[in-house]
């Protein structure tokens, strides 16, 4: 008859991870919990929420649906890669936003921030950017990535003023880094003073932390939505933003029936 929260984050050996959290949802279900709620601050598998070619499978709608099957009668979850990936369930999702908590150590960290440019490494960023931008009442830039040829390796653009400024680029998940060491090179030769990046989720896999350490990055910011720890001993630009704050007064709220939406533009107190 109780409450049930179950937090687990899709990280490391992700399936494991998965697989433990359809069992845990289906023990409490079948002990009679009153409403099992499932916290997954990472979703797993969010970037394959569509068809990228043809025969390719939707496994973010089949995790929906797996979780669903096994009890589970709420997520929460933290800055989705594709926020209509709330549509494949039919359950209550409240898709939280790290942003408040990136505006905060934006302002508390770096102290000439009003004459920053935020910056996204791709096209699809674009949404994300703009409303950082808005908020902290500064300039926004693109970087749009361009193919001569089908098997030449894309230019970047860069769509924006940045000289002189500090540049922060903002994405959603940072996972070779790949694409943003790239975009840091791009802005440092277009004149920018200094180079930040901000994503919500730090996957880093393969040469990531090679990459960080040799990169012009003065800090690489992430969540703690997947843990950092041995990460930030290997790479010392690696910063941490804790946002399990967000996360403990979405349950704090959701237990006792009062609204979430104050969270999506407010980091709780």
């Amino acid at each position: 008859g109780e409450d049930v929260y179950i937090v687990q984050s899709g990280c490391d050996e992700v399936n494991d991870m998965l697989m433990e959290l359809l069992i845990m949802i289906n023990a409490c279900k079948i002990a009679s919990a009153c409403r099992v709620t499932a916290v997954i601050p990472c979703f797993p598998y969010a970037r394959q929420d569509k068809k990228d070619k043809s025969r390719a499978p939707i496994s973010a709608k089949l995790v929906a649906n797996m979780l669903s099957v096994a009890g589970a009668d709420h997520i929460i979850t933290m800055d989705l890669h594709a926020s209509q990936i709330q549509g494949f369930f039919d359950i209550p999702v409240d898709n939280l936003y790290a942003e408040p908590a990136v505006l905060k150590w934006i302002k508390d960290t770096i102290p000439d921030w009003r004459n920053s440019c935020i910056v996204s490494p791709d096209a699809g960023g674009a949404k994300r950017v703009t409303s950082i931008a808005d908020r902290l009442n500064v300039d926004f830039a693109l970087i749009h990535k361009e193919r001569k040829k089908a098997n030449e390796v894309a230019t970047m653009v860069l769509v924006g003023d940045v000289k002189d400024r500090i540049a922060i680029l903002v994405d959603d998940m940072a996972d070779t880094c790949g694409t943003f060491c790239h975009a840091a090179e791009k802005l440092t030769e277009a004149g920018a003073s200094k180079v930040y990046a901000i994503c919500t989720h730090g996957i880093f896999s393969g040469p990531a932390i090679s990459r960080i350490n040799n990169s012009v990055f003065e800090a690489v910011v992430v969540t703690n939505t997947i843990p950092q720890e041995e990460r930030m001993k290997c790479a010392p630009k690696i910063k941490c933003i804790d946002i399990s704050i967000i996360l403990a007064e979405s349950v704090r709220r959701t237990h006792n029936g009062e609204s979430v939406s104050y969270l999506f533009s407010h980091v709780p107190l």
